[in-house]
């Protein structure tokens, strides 16, 4: 199974709605494709009971043909890292079912995105960061950076954790998460800069969309997503 682990620069910067907007290209083009969250806290209370937001807009994306508790089958209430939320609650997060949730994907499509929680360091369980998940799962990372100010210093600090740990960068997407400020130019160099100071393309840069739901993306439609995804050993186990 091909796929692609969708990591973040930090939390807020827009990897639920990059990793859907990609959901829904490779659907249109014909690719059988499936969405995965290992962990999400942060309960919503809507007309319809509890919903946990990133969850809804991976299902949505994916057109309701999947259960939710298959895109994300440990949810957490508060709006903690997983570990922390679950701990208020009086629950662990379960190590192995971060990773062997996965496997009810297998067979069921071509493709899966994975999306982490918050950035690559951030915590999933007691013992696992988001960089450890992905690492034993051994998809190639694409990371979404906020777009603006002070992401050339944020995304080669990811980029830089990603390689120490073993990990293949396919690629950066800027994420105009929250609209910039008028007197805030970075987001026309910073694409240019990152790509000079490390060798990982910038493969798109996503201009703030009204909504939050990257409904209209052209520049990610025009990714060969397909390819990305192809499945690589970690660097870590290359001879």
């Amino acid at each position: 199974m091909r796929g692609l682990f969708i990591t973040g620069t930090d939390t807020g910067v827009g990897k639920t709605a990059v990793t859907a907007a990609i959901v829904r290209q490779m659907l249109a083009e014909g690719i059988p494709v499936g969405a995965y969250k290992p962990a999400a806290s942060g309960v919503e209370e809507a007309p319809e009971g509890p919903l946990w937001r990133d969850v809804e807009i991976l299902w949505r994306a994916l057109q309701g043909n999947y259960p939710r508790e298959r895109i994300c089958p440990q949810v957490f209430v508060a709006p903690l890292a997983p570990p922390v939320a679950a701990e208020q609650e009086g629950k662990q997060v379960d190590r192995q079912l971060l990773r062997t949730g996965l496997d009810w994907w297998q067979g069921r499509v071509d493709a899966v995105l994975i999306e982490g929680a918050g950035g690559l360091l951030s915590p999933l369980a007691e013992e696992d960061s988001v960089a450890d998940v992905a690492r034993d799962l051994g998809f190639p990372l694409l990371i979404v950076g906020r777009l603006g100010l002070g992401t050339i210093n944020h995304t080669m600090l990811t980029v830089e954790a990603a390689r120490s740990r073993g990990l293949e960068v396919a690629g950066i997407v800027l994420n105009e998460a929250v609209r910039l400020a008028a007197d805030d130019t970075s987001w026309q160099t910073n694409a240019r800069e990152i790509q000079r100071r490390c060798d990982v393309p910038v493969l798109s840069v996503v201009r703030h969309v009204l909504g939050g739901d990257l409904l209209e993306v052209g520049e990610l439609q025009r990714i060969r997503w397909e390819l990305l995804s192809q499945p690589k050993k970690p660097l870590a186990t290359q001879e």
